[in-house]
């Protein structure tokens, strides 16, 4: 079983900058499992839907949402089974709840694996 613990929300003034961490853990979980993994950042607004903001594949792959290019980046070091999201020129429409997610193998389009989130707010 992988557990995903994420981690550095809070409240943000828009423009400001902001950087999540998700851990992940388990049994036998080494590092090198964990570079298996293809992972993924989530997020949910109050009564929208879960949209996808960026992954990171196995092979080190990056992708991003396009309201999110140019703004947020996506990393991980595989040694401290760690993945991040460093976020800049904040906006409003950028507050909701931010999910880790993790699949075992080259792709992230159906997680296997999801924390509990962290809340970012926005806001002035």
């Amino acid at each position: 079983q992988v557990r995903l613990v994420e981690s550095g929300g809070g409240l943000v003034q828009p423009g400001g900058s902001l950087r999540l961490s998700c851990v992940a853990s388990g049994s036998i979980f080494t590092g090198s499992i964990f570079a298996m993994y293809s992972m993924g950042w989530y997020r949910q607004a109050p009564g929208k839907q879960r949209e996808l903001v960026a992954t990171v594949l196995n092979g080190g792959t990056t992708n991003y949402a396009d309201t999110v290019k140019g703004r947020f980046t996506i990393s991980r070091d595989n040694a401290k089974k760690t993945m991040y999201l460093q976020m800049i020129s904040r906006k409003p429409e950028d507050t909701a709840v931010y999910l880790c997610a993790g699949r075992y193998g080259p792709q992230i389009a159906t997680p296997q694996y999801w924390g509990q989130g962290t809340q970012v707010t926005v806001s002035s």
